[in-house]
């Protein structure tokens, strides 16, 4: 490798040497990774210091990149709060002429309905017992049959399954009650009825409120997250948020429920039943 050769270069016509050197395997070795260690430098260079870098294909530019993320998110956020501008304004609207009808209504499943109400309205034995006899002592009874043509009859689904915390107090500011839940607790529309709020408050974490018919308004606080938006329509017994967490900062968190009559509160357990 180290045996030297010389190398020199003549004049054909009157054999002068014109230039000569000395030249070894290991030195040609040499050369030959330096030429291409070399060349791949300048390349690099080349390329990622001049504009040729975006003809490669798959390179982009990281700072454009982050640019267009930011304006995408940007742009879906924006999409968002004026999708649910538009449904609130939609759902205001219809308030305001008195149109209360879904024009996305479909016949409800009869089988799936009594499901559902069997799911949520479970009784006890106990329940069934008392229910029996009290038919059986009332069905000769005609003034537990007869109602006024014009009386409609409400029937309201429980929230959520829970034991209550705290009761209806409206001179305490307290107009709803507070309810125990298990982690994780989904919660249900107490009828039927189209989402007129939706948002996000530091003291009652995620909030839904629902319009049902006769001027009913539900509301629901302090849940985890919400599975409907505003404008949306929901039936009776249908979910729509998930209330608890699993995390030991929120022990003393509760399920916060109120129902809201013409403009003036009344008590949930006056309409609904609940564990006590």
């Amino acid at each position: 490798m180290r045996f030297k050769y010389r190398i020199s270069i003549m004049n054909e016509n009157t054999l002068e040497e014109s230039w000569r050197t000395h030249l070894s395997r290991f030195n040609v070795l040499i050369f030959i990774v330096s030429f291409f260690i070399i060349t791949f430098i300048l390349l690099t260079l080349l390329i990622f210091a001049t504009p040729l870098r975006y003809y490669l294909p798959g390179y982009q530019d990281s700072g454009n990149r982050l640019t267009i993320i930011q304006q995408s998110l940007k742009f879906d956020s924006l999409e968002r709060e004026m999708n649910l501008m538009n449904a609130y304004l939609v759902v205001l609207k219809e308030n305001i002429e008195g149109n209360f009808e879904n024009r996305e209504k479909h016949a409800l499943d009869t089988v799936t309905f009594k499901q559902i109400a069997s799911d949520v309205l479970e009784k006890t034995s106990r329940e069934a017992e008392f229910v029996k006899k009290y038919e059986e002592t009332e069905k000769y009874n005609l003034s537990a049959v007869l109602s006024s043509e014009s009386e409609k009859m409400y029937v309201f689904f429980r929230p959520v399954d829970g034991v209550i915390a705290s009761t209806f107090k409206p001179k305490e500011g307290e107009f709803g009650i507070k309810i125990i839940t298990s982690p994780l607790e989904t919660v249900k529309s107490i009828q039927e009825g189209r989402v007129i709020f939706t948002g996000y408050t530091f003291d009652n974490e995620w909030v839904i409120q629902l319009l049902h018919d006769n001027n009913y308004i539900s509301i629901y606080k302090n849940n985890q997250r919400l599975m409907k938006s505003t404008g949306d329509y929901v039936k009776a017994g249908e979910s729509i948020a998930v209330t608890g967490d699993k995390s030991a900062n929120s022990a003393s968190k509760y399920f916060y429920f109120e129902i809201w009559k013409n403009g003036n509160p009344i008590n949930p357990q006056e309409v609904i039943t609940f564990r006590e």
